[in-house]
Protein backbone atom coordinates (compact mmCIF):
# COMPACT_ATOMS: atom_id res chain seq x y z
CA UNK A 1 0.00 0.00 0.00
CA UNK A 2 1.29 3.34 -1.21
CA UNK A 3 1.70 6.62 1.36
CA UNK A 4 1.91 8.43 -1.46
CA UNK A 5 -0.94 11.40 -1.30
CA UNK A 6 -3.97 11.11 -4.31
CA UNK A 7 -2.18 13.60 -6.78
CA UNK A 8 -5.85 14.98 -8.26
CA UNK A 9 -7.42 17.26 -5.47
CA UNK A 10 -11.03 16.48 -5.28
CA UNK A 11 -13.31 19.92 -6.59
CA UNK A 12 -16.39 20.73 -5.02
CA UNK A 13 -19.46 19.93 -6.43
CA UNK A 14 -20.82 22.54 -8.72
CA UNK A 15 -23.76 24.85 -7.52
CA UNK A 16 -26.93 24.18 -9.55
CA UNK A 17 -28.03 27.00 -12.17
CA UNK A 18 -31.51 28.05 -11.62
CA UNK A 19 -32.45 28.46 -15.26
CA UNK A 20 -31.52 24.45 -15.13
CA UNK A 21 -33.70 24.38 -12.32
CA UNK A 22 -36.72 25.85 -13.45
CA UNK A 23 -36.88 24.46 -16.76
CA UNK A 24 -36.64 21.41 -14.94
CA UNK A 25 -39.82 22.24 -12.84
CA UNK A 26 -41.43 23.30 -15.22
CA UNK A 27 -41.47 20.14 -17.48
CA UNK A 28 -42.03 18.43 -13.48
CA UNK A 29 -44.16 20.52 -12.00
CA UNK A 30 -46.36 17.55 -9.90
CA UNK A 31 -43.01 16.70 -8.15
CA UNK A 32 -43.00 20.16 -6.79
CA UNK A 33 -46.92 19.85 -6.05
CA UNK A 34 -46.88 16.57 -4.80
CA UNK A 35 -43.65 17.67 -2.12
CA UNK A 36 -45.83 19.07 0.42
CA UNK A 37 -43.20 19.27 3.22
CA UNK A 38 -41.14 21.32 0.57
CA UNK A 39 -43.95 23.25 -0.30
CA UNK A 40 -44.20 24.27 3.73
CA UNK A 41 -41.04 24.84 4.16
CA UNK A 42 -40.57 27.97 1.72
CA UNK A 43 -43.98 29.46 2.33
CA UNK A 44 -46.17 27.86 0.13
CA UNK A 45 -49.38 25.90 1.28
CA UNK A 46 -50.87 23.32 -1.06
CA UNK A 47 -54.37 23.53 -1.83
CA UNK A 48 -55.68 20.90 -3.73
CA UNK A 49 -54.82 19.22 -7.10
CA UNK A 50 -52.41 21.80 -8.87
CA UNK A 51 -53.87 24.73 -7.02
CA UNK A 52 -50.87 26.36 -4.93
CA UNK A 53 -51.96 29.20 -1.46
CA UNK A 54 -48.81 31.91 -1.33
CA UNK A 55 -48.86 31.68 2.12
CA UNK A 56 -47.57 34.51 4.58
CA UNK A 57 -45.72 37.01 2.18
CA UNK A 58 -48.78 37.22 0.25
CA UNK A 59 -51.59 37.55 2.73
CA UNK A 60 -49.42 40.14 4.27
CA UNK A 61 -49.22 42.15 1.42
CA UNK A 62 -53.15 41.25 0.43
CA UNK A 63 -53.54 43.08 4.33
CA UNK A 64 -51.81 45.64 3.47
CA UNK A 65 -53.26 46.28 0.61
CA UNK A 66 -56.72 46.19 2.31
CA UNK A 67 -55.18 48.45 4.92
CA UNK A 68 -54.14 51.61 2.52
CA UNK A 69 -57.36 51.06 0.86
CA UNK A 70 -59.22 51.63 4.36
CA UNK A 71 -56.87 54.51 5.05
CA UNK A 72 -58.00 56.13 2.12
CA UNK A 73 -61.58 55.40 1.90
CA UNK A 74 -61.71 56.69 5.40
CA UNK A 75 -59.74 60.35 4.16
CA UNK A 76 -62.47 60.93 1.37
CA UNK A 77 -65.66 59.62 3.70
CA UNK A 78 -64.14 62.45 6.07
CA UNK A 79 -63.32 64.91 3.27
CA UNK A 80 -67.30 64.18 2.24
CA UNK A 81 -68.34 64.92 5.62
CA UNK A 82 -66.50 67.57 6.19
CA UNK A 83 -68.14 69.43 2.61
CA UNK A 84 -71.44 67.95 3.79
CA UNK A 85 -71.56 70.15 6.81
CA UNK A 86 -70.14 73.08 5.24
CA UNK A 87 -72.64 72.84 2.18
CA UNK A 88 -75.53 72.13 5.12
CA UNK A 89 -74.39 75.01 7.27
CA UNK A 90 -74.16 77.08 4.09
CA UNK A 91 -77.40 76.59 3.28
CA UNK A 92 -78.89 77.81 6.55
CA UNK A 93 -77.05 80.44 6.98
CA UNK A 94 -78.51 81.58 3.43
CA UNK A 95 -81.75 81.55 5.03
CA UNK A 96 -81.07 83.58 8.00
CA UNK A 97 -79.80 85.98 5.52
CA UNK A 98 -82.84 86.24 3.22
CA UNK A 99 -84.83 86.82 6.64
CA UNK A 100 -83.15 89.91 7.11
CA UNK A 101 -85.62 92.55 8.31
CA UNK A 102 -83.72 95.83 6.62
CA UNK A 103 -79.51 96.59 5.17
CA UNK A 104 -78.27 96.83 8.66
CA UNK A 105 -80.22 93.60 9.79
CA UNK A 106 -78.31 92.11 6.85
CA UNK A 107 -75.03 93.17 7.98
CA UNK A 108 -75.56 92.06 11.48
CA UNK A 109 -76.87 88.81 10.47
CA UNK A 110 -73.93 88.13 8.35
CA UNK A 111 -71.52 88.81 11.03
CA UNK A 112 -73.16 86.49 13.60
CA UNK A 113 -73.72 83.64 10.84
CA UNK A 114 -70.29 83.78 10.25
CA UNK A 115 -68.93 83.55 13.98
CA UNK A 116 -71.69 80.93 14.72
CA UNK A 117 -71.64 79.09 11.76
CA UNK A 118 -68.37 78.85 9.96
CA UNK A 119 -66.04 79.88 13.22
CA UNK A 120 -65.20 82.85 11.74
CA UNK A 121 -63.84 86.24 13.38
CA UNK A 122 -66.05 87.97 11.36
CA UNK A 123 -68.01 88.99 8.05
CA UNK A 124 -68.29 92.48 6.74
CA UNK A 125 -70.28 94.59 3.56
CA UNK A 126 -68.48 97.51 2.52
CA UNK A 127 -69.91 100.24 -0.38
CA UNK A 128 -68.24 102.73 -2.52
CA UNK A 129 -69.29 105.91 -2.47
CA UNK A 130 -70.51 108.21 -3.12
CA UNK A 131 -73.96 107.66 -2.02
CA UNK A 132 -75.56 106.49 1.37
CA UNK A 133 -73.92 103.68 3.16
CA UNK A 134 -76.59 101.85 5.60
CA UNK A 135 -75.71 101.64 8.87
CA UNK A 136 -73.60 98.57 9.98
CA UNK A 137 -71.83 98.49 6.75
CA UNK A 138 -68.45 100.07 6.34
CA UNK A 139 -67.67 103.15 3.25
CA UNK A 140 -65.15 102.88 0.74
CA UNK A 141 -64.41 105.94 -1.08
CA UNK A 142 -64.18 105.99 -4.93
CA UNK A 143 -62.37 103.63 -6.57
CA UNK A 144 -61.68 101.32 -3.29
CA UNK A 145 -63.23 98.09 -4.23
CA UNK A 146 -60.76 98.22 -7.86
CA UNK A 147 -57.68 98.69 -5.36
CA UNK A 148 -58.25 95.92 -2.84
CA UNK A 149 -59.45 93.70 -5.50
CA UNK A 150 -57.79 94.97 -8.97
CA UNK A 151 -59.60 96.07 -11.97
CA UNK A 152 -61.02 92.75 -13.18
CA UNK A 153 -60.60 90.92 -9.82
CA UNK A 154 -63.53 89.48 -8.18
CA UNK A 155 -62.24 87.58 -5.40
CA UNK A 156 -59.15 88.14 -3.16
CA UNK A 157 -58.24 85.81 -0.38
CA UNK A 158 -55.07 85.40 1.83
CA UNK A 159 -53.21 87.14 4.92
CA UNK A 160 -54.97 90.05 6.30
CA UNK A 161 -53.40 93.67 5.69
CA UNK A 162 -53.08 97.11 7.19
CA UNK A 163 -55.25 99.70 5.89
CA UNK A 164 -58.44 97.04 5.41
CA UNK A 165 -60.17 98.11 8.75
CA UNK A 166 -63.04 96.43 7.31
CA UNK A 167 -64.22 93.91 10.85
CA UNK A 168 -64.54 96.88 13.49
CA UNK A 169 -63.53 95.46 16.82
CA UNK A 170 -62.78 92.29 15.54
CA UNK A 171 -60.63 93.87 13.53
CA UNK A 172 -57.04 92.63 15.80
CA UNK A 173 -58.37 88.73 15.82
CA UNK A 174 -58.30 88.87 11.69
CA UNK A 175 -55.43 87.31 10.36
CA UNK A 176 -56.91 85.94 6.94
CA UNK A 177 -59.52 87.61 5.03
CA UNK A 178 -61.39 86.36 1.83
CA UNK A 179 -63.08 89.25 -0.21
CA UNK A 180 -65.78 89.08 -2.54
CA UNK A 181 -66.87 91.50 -5.16
CA UNK A 182 -70.52 92.50 -5.58
CA UNK A 183 -72.45 94.69 -7.58
CA UNK A 184 -76.05 95.30 -6.19
CA UNK A 185 -78.72 97.30 -7.89
CA UNK A 186 -80.82 99.11 -4.93
CA UNK A 187 -84.14 100.50 -6.37
CA UNK A 188 -84.22 103.98 -7.15
CA UNK A 189 -81.09 104.61 -7.58
CA UNK A 190 -79.65 106.80 -10.31
CA UNK A 191 -76.31 104.73 -10.73
CA UNK A 192 -78.02 101.21 -12.14
CA UNK A 193 -75.15 99.36 -9.70
CA UNK A 194 -72.29 100.05 -6.72
CA UNK A 195 -69.28 98.77 -6.50
CA UNK A 196 -69.46 96.61 -2.68
CA UNK A 197 -67.30 93.71 -1.15
CA UNK A 198 -68.33 91.08 0.71
CA UNK A 199 -65.84 90.50 3.56
CA UNK A 200 -64.51 87.38 5.81
CA UNK A 201 -62.08 87.07 8.34
CA UNK A 202 -60.59 84.31 9.78
CA UNK A 203 -58.55 84.26 12.78
CA UNK A 204 -56.25 81.48 11.76
CA UNK A 205 -53.60 82.94 9.14
CA UNK A 206 -54.29 79.79 6.48
CA UNK A 207 -58.27 80.04 6.97
CA UNK A 208 -58.30 81.55 3.51
CA UNK A 209 -55.05 81.28 0.97
CA UNK A 210 -54.45 82.37 -2.61
CA UNK A 211 -55.06 78.34 -3.45
CA UNK A 212 -58.27 77.49 -1.57
CA UNK A 213 -61.25 77.74 -3.34
CA UNK A 214 -63.62 80.28 -2.57
CA UNK A 215 -67.37 78.68 -3.96
CA UNK A 216 -68.62 78.66 -0.67
CA UNK A 217 -67.90 81.90 0.47
CA UNK A 218 -68.82 83.86 -3.02
CA UNK A 219 -72.56 81.75 -2.46
CA UNK A 220 -73.05 83.42 0.47
CA UNK A 221 -71.97 87.17 -1.19
CA UNK A 222 -74.50 86.33 -4.06
CA UNK A 223 -76.91 85.91 -1.39
CA UNK A 224 -76.12 89.18 0.31
CA UNK A 225 -76.06 91.20 -2.72
CA UNK A 226 -79.15 89.86 -3.82
CA UNK A 227 -80.79 89.97 -0.63
CA UNK A 228 -79.64 93.85 -0.04
CA UNK A 229 -81.25 94.47 -3.85
CA UNK A 230 -84.61 94.79 -1.79
CA UNK A 231 -84.22 98.39 0.04
CA UNK A 232 -83.60 101.22 -1.72
CA UNK A 233 -79.96 103.04 -0.51
CA UNK A 234 -81.24 106.31 1.26
CA UNK A 235 -78.63 109.52 1.86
Amino acid sequence: MSGKPDPSPKLPPAEPHWPEIRAWLQANPQTLLDDRSLLEEIGLKPHGRNVVEFGRAALTRLEEAAEREADARKRIESIARANFAAQTQTHVAALDLMEARNPSDLARRLDAVAQGRFGLAGAAIALEKPGGVPFGWRGLEAGGVDSLLGEHGLTWLGPNFDGLNLFGASEAGVKSVALIRMAPQFPGAETPARHAICAFGSPEEDGFTPTMGCELVAFIARVVERTAERWPILN
